[in-house]
């Protein structure tokens, strides 16, 4: 059969049209199924959200198959599987913020568009037209102005929205259908009905909660600059062998603003779950992700430095150890300040990172004063000074960073490791540090006395 059809693999490709066009949907079928299986494989939430979807559709096209719900809603009972299709989104707040907003607001414009057919009613048939013109422009464009203010655009733009929609379409058709109130009351059931159902199926079966994706992708930005300042040293003195991904894994911190504000706005619709509780403080972490992005911006200038400089010069040489001492201990403040809010627990092992940071800092400024500075060539120092003098900001970034979850700690009433004062003995043998186990993890703990709370002193 495939002889006479030309398709026989002997047979070029050029001679039968039919056999090429076949071929090039058969080989973009299977790079779709490909992407299609990366997509799942990613994230396999995103198949459960699929699942989710055609659940709450089936579920709300009851409405259409079982008589009983038919015979109460008629025809209205589309606007059930519409509500569905508007307010389902991947996480729940998302879902909850728009479920709520599309109730309440149809709800309410119901009510006033009731109310201004009422309230037109009283003019006469004749002024009646013109009355109900007149509300509802006023009305609209009161909505409409609300939709500037960044408070509304950002929590309640869709119910603003949906509410002109509803009171243009009651009181509008209130003009000429009699039997308005069965029709606001079927619109507004059915509506309702949609969008509990969900948020029933959005809590209930397999949540996503966008809390949860703000805090791990808080957590996951701190480790990627935790990651590149710790490698930085070697990579900037050319010591380094492996994988070079941390050199622009720190690229997606850089546009993370947008994605963090949409999270928290989710988050502050949710319920409390796990261990975020009701009113839990998503504000604070998005002065977390200010200050991270802050930090990023500086380690993307350190980045350009690495790709300035093929071989370490002599004055790099001479201040590699300070220099590499710390880039490597901002880097693991850093990891203790994600791990941190990853245990959810209060930041304390993060102090003696960025104290080593400072002690680092003093040793740098010794060995710049003791190695006569005015000898070495102006060109060869200049780029060194800039490296040096963006790690500091950089330390600066973490310790505003590390006040934020500190923060943080307070509001969300993270837990406390078990204080423990390193003895006198110990001070004496150079400031040992005392571990102890709180059942996840191996913490340390040092009092320092007279540490500077500000970099610059």
């Amino acid at each position: 059969m495939a002889m006479e059809d030309g398709c026989s693999p002997s047979s070029p490709a050029h001679q039968n049209p039919t056999c090429t066009l076949l071929a090039t949907s058969v080989s973009k079928m299977k790079q779709a199924l490909v992407e299609f299986k990366k997509i799942g494989e990613d994230d396999p939430r995103r198949i459960v959200h699929s699942l989710k979807v055609a659940l709450a559709i089936t579920l709300a096209s009851m409405i259409y198959y079982l008589q009983p719900f038919y015979n109460g809603m008629g025809d209205n009972g589309m606007w059930a599987i519409l509500t569905v299709v508007v307010v389902f989104e991947y996480t729940v707040g998302a879902t909850l913020s728009k479920g709520m907003n599309r109730d309440f607001a149809t709800l309410l414009a119901g009510a006033l568009g009731l109310g201004a057919e009422s309230f037109a009613s009283l003019f006469g048939p004749t002024a009646k037209p013109i009355v109900i013109g007149c509300l509802v422009f006023l009305l609209v464009a009161c909505a409409t102005f609300s939709r500037f203010s960044p408070e509304i655009k950002r929590r309640y733009d869709y119910g603003v929205l949906l509410f002109i929609l509803t009171f243009s379409m009651v009181a509008v058709s209130g003009y000429r259908v009699d039997k308005i109130m069965k029709f606001a009351h079927q619109r507004l059931i059915t509506i309702v009905f949609g969008g509990v159902t969900c948020i029933i199926v959005a809590i209930c079966i397999c949540p996503v909660w966008a809390g949860e994706d703000l805090h791990k992708l808080i957590v996951l930005n701190l480790e990627k600059l935790a990651s590149f300042l710790e490698r930085f040293g070697d990579e900037y003195y050319r010591t380094s062998e492996g994988d070079k991904s941390f050199l622009t894994a720190y690229k997606s911190v850089l546009n993370s603003k947008a994605t963090e504000e949409s999270l928290a706005n989710f988050a502050w619709w949710e319920v409390g779950h796990g261990k975020f509780l009701f009113r839990h403080p998503w504000k604070q972490y998005l002065k977390i992700g200010v200050s991270t992005r802050q930090c990023a911006y500086n380690i993307e200038a350190l980045n350009g430095h690495l790709d300035a400089i093929e071989v370490p010069s002599e004055f790099q040489k001479t201040i590699q150890e300070p220099l590499m001492k710390m880039s490597s201990e901002v880097g693991k403040a850093l990891k203790e300040l994600g791990l941190s809010m990853k245990l959810m627990m209060y930041p304390s092992a993060s102090a003696i990172h960025i104290e080593n940071c400072k002690k680092a800092v003093d040793e740098l400024n010794i060995t710049l004063q003791t190695s006569m500075i005015e000898k070495w060539d102006i060109l060869e120092t200049i780029p060194v000074i800039a490296t040096i003098s963006i790690l500091f900001d950089v330390i600066k970034c973490v310790e505003t960073i590390s006040e934020a979850i500190e923060e943080l700690s307070k509001q969300a009433r993270f837990k406390k490791p078990k204080d423990i004062t390193v003895d006198q003995n110990a001070r004496h043998r150079g400031g040992a540090i005392t571990p102890f186990d709180d059942g996840k993890r191996d913490w340390t703990s040092i009092t320092v006395s007279n540490m500077p709370t500000n970099f610059a002193e």
